[in-house]
């Protein structure tokens, strides 16, 4: 259980100021409660300082060349010697490309501290509590998974699954011929393992068919999943995969400058490698799984569809692969938040998150340990992961792209609890809820108030056959797991597809549903902030409270001979599971809202050049372009692209006049050493 430990701040240690220019603040003399969670790290704290100590704490990094065991000021160092500190490690590595933004966040302000691990936690935190000169602190601990990692779910190689020909009723836009298995797409009512208890209703689903005609993916947009590492060979999903161009496995150095090592497919936060491993001890494909969902490449005569997988002519959504589980193991909350901060620096602008606590409302009895209750008892116990998310929320995407900050989107939670898990529960976050193949709640998902949209997740317990397995055989003679959804998948090593259940299988259909979205958005050259695109997609999705009628039936450990019947009263659910996550609903809100997208600023050297495709920032047809300063630079257009040549460095205004005289305006900046591109 949590401990709380209420602190009164003592008088400041007697020292001096480290030059004229800076001071330490003086401590706060009001009570402070320090919270320490059950699981926290022995040995480790993470501190804030106050931004007072900027210059301090630069000097010291600067002066050691990254790696430190003391922080250069005076107070701070005393403790730290007191607990026999052999590391100080700002938590976020420098990303000069980046850095700017890190700073005016706050983010170069955490720094991680080692310690003797027999020294007390308590005593630690209560003297570091102490200082005038730190802001928060955090214990580090290693997160946990919102699934059973030791599900065994049912697998289907890659050549059994390319044998099988899709001959249901329904006309499937695209010729995988493992879609008829995904109901969770385009439901028509004629699941195979509807039942008389449990049924199934057409429409529960994703709204997949009339989105697909609007839009089917796009290349620029990258979804960061974090999870178990995806296959990004697998023959499903290669196509569809985040590469860093600049990055190159196994080549042992750090080639872009971002802050990592041999990131070309993502990064493994477990290990702090950037190898990532799905072939690891207690691997179970949930990280391929959930990417499958979103972006398992369409019309490609294999496998699975991916919601924003691509297909009639288009590339599908890219997956950045960001590990935070690794077989057994997990990363720490400290690995947790730069994960966050590096999908946002290389270009993600969704994150697919299904892991978080679990809810305050989680049965003790199940072997659940409660998490927290409130946004603010969240945000007091990992203030980190707060700002990390902040930073992604509000940095990621472009100004002058499709989506200015990020989306991030949280499973609910598995434990048949009446309140969201956090950080799902968050609310600049969207948190997903389950819904089985009748729009009625999946037994198992979390629902409250603070969930925003759900999705099918399946929902074994209701649809199977008490004291008997899942497994049955549909009508190809092919196995099918009731109810469940079907997803690429990699099982010790080997690609291939199979069923899960979970609010880990409803948060990918949000995620995808949101990555085609803006990959429509784009299409249509609109351009949102992330709080507005979050409220679209709330607005567009379907109220489905009208079926929370009556009682629902349901078995508890429902393969075991004693399966345990339980009703479920659905008028309890009324108003907490958000609405249903509609991809074509959102797709037609989107035609009509945003504002239009902005041509970019751009900076570069003297005597080169650039060019830009005009077609994706603006729809009518350019007719010319014009710089106010021709000394510093100039511009043509043809055949719709501009080209930018620089001449001498300055600032100056360039505008694109189209064809009907609207005007667009970018600023072009001259200067040497400029890395060119455009901003």
């Amino acid at each position: 259980m949590r401990r709380y430990i209420t602190i009164v701040a003592a008088a400041a240690l007697a020292m001096g100021c480290v030059n004229e220019n800076i001071s330490i603040p003086s401590p706060d003399t009001t009570p402070t409660t320090v919270v320490i969670p059950e699981g926290a790290t022995a040995g480790e704290v993470i501190i804030k300082f106050a931004p007072e100590m900027e210059a301090i704490l630069d000097q010291t990094m600067t002066r050691s060349g990254g790696e430190a065991t003391r922080s250069g000021i005076p107070s701070t160092d005393e403790v730290l010697d007191i607990l026999g500190a052999y590391s100080f490690e700002r938590v976020f590595p420098i990303d000069s490309a980046n850095e700017a933004r890190t700073r005016e966040a706050g983010l170069h302000l955490w720094y991680i501290v080692r310690f003797d691990e027999g020294e007390d936690l308590q005593q630690a935190f209560e003297r570091l509590s102490k200082l005038g000169e730190v802001d928060k602190l955090q214990c580090n601990r290693p997160i946990a998974r919102a699934y059973n990692p030791n599900a065994n779910p049912m697998f289907v190689s890659c050549a059994e699954a390319d044998s099988h020909a899709a001959t249901r009723a329904t006309a499937w836009p695209f010729n995988d011929p493992e879609i008829y298995r995904q109901w969770c797409y385009i439901n028509d009512g004629t699941a195979p393992f509807a039942t008389e208890r449990a049924g199934v209703l057409a429409g529960a689903d994703a709204g997949c068919a009339e989105a697909w005609d609007m839009c089917t993916g796009d290349e620029e947009i990258i979804v960061a999943v974090m999870d178990e590492a995806v296959m990004w060979s697998h023959p499903d999903l290669k196509d569809n995969i985040w590469v860093n161009e600049g990055e190159e496995l196994y080549a042992g150095k750090d080639a872009d400058g971002n802050g990592y090592i041999d990131d070309r497919y993502g990064y493994n936060f477990v290990r702090d490698t950037g190898i990532t491993s799905w072939t690891s001890n207690g691997s179970t494909g949930h990280g391929t799984h959930v990417a499958g969902t979103i972006a398992a490449v369409n019309d490609n005569g294999i496998g699975v569809a991916g919601i924003a997988g691509g297909g009639k002519g288009k590339r599908g959504v890219k997956i950045m692969t960001i590990q935070l589980f690794d077989g057994m193991n997990s990363c720490s909350l400290a690995m947790e938040a730069r994960a966050m901060k590096y999908a946002a620096d290389n270009g993600a602008v969704i994150l697919q998150c299904s892991w978080g606590y679990h809810s305050s409302k989680s049965n003790m009895i199940m072997g659940y340990i409660p998490g927290p209750a409130t946004e603010e008892e969240w945000a007091a116990l990992y203030p980190l992961e707060k700002e990390a998310l902040d930073y992604f929320i509000n940095y990621a995407g472009s100004p002058n792209g499709v989506i200015e900050g990020g989306l991030a989107i949280f499973a609910s939670g598995n434990e048949y609890a009446a309140q969201s898990s956090f950080p799902a529960a968050y609310s600049k976050c969207i948190s997903v809820a389950a819904i089985a193949a009748d729009y009625t709640p999946a037994s198992y998902s979390n629902y409250g108030s603070e969930v925003l949209l759900c999705a099918p997740g399946g929902d074994l317990e209701y649809y199977g056959t008490p004291g008997m397995s899942d497994n049955i055989y549909d009508e190809h003679g092919v196995l099918n797991q009731q109810g469940a959804i079907y997803s690429t998948l990699v099982i010790d090593g080997v690609a291939g597809y199979g069923y899960y259940e979970g609010t880990s299988m409803a948060c990918p259909h949000v995620s995808g549903i949101a990555a085609l979205g803006l990959a429509y958005a784009k299409q249509q050259h609109r351009h949102f902030t992330s709080e507005e695109f979050r409220e679209l997609m709330y607005t567009s999705a379907r109220d489905i409270d009208d079926y929370f009628v009556g009682e629902k039936l349901y078995y508890m450990r429902h393969e075991s001979a004693g399966a345990t019947p339980i009703k479920m009263n659905l008028a309890d659910y009324r108003g907490k599971m958000g609405r249903l996550a509609d991809a074509g609903a959102l797709l037609k809100a989107i035609e009509g809202s945003g504002r239009d997208m902005r041509l970019p600023n751009i900076c570069l050297a003297p005597n080169t050049l650039t060019s830009l495709n005009l077609a994706d920032y603006i729809t009518e047809e350019a007719a010319n372009a014009e710089v106010a300063n021709s000394e510093i630079a100039t511009a043509t257009i043809e055949a719709g692209v501009l080209t930018i040549s620089a001449k001498s460095e300055g600032q100056t205004s360039l505008s694109v006049t189209t064809k009907s005289g609207t005007k667009h305006y970018a600023t072009i900046t001259v200067r040497a050493g400029a890395d060119n591109g455009w901003l």
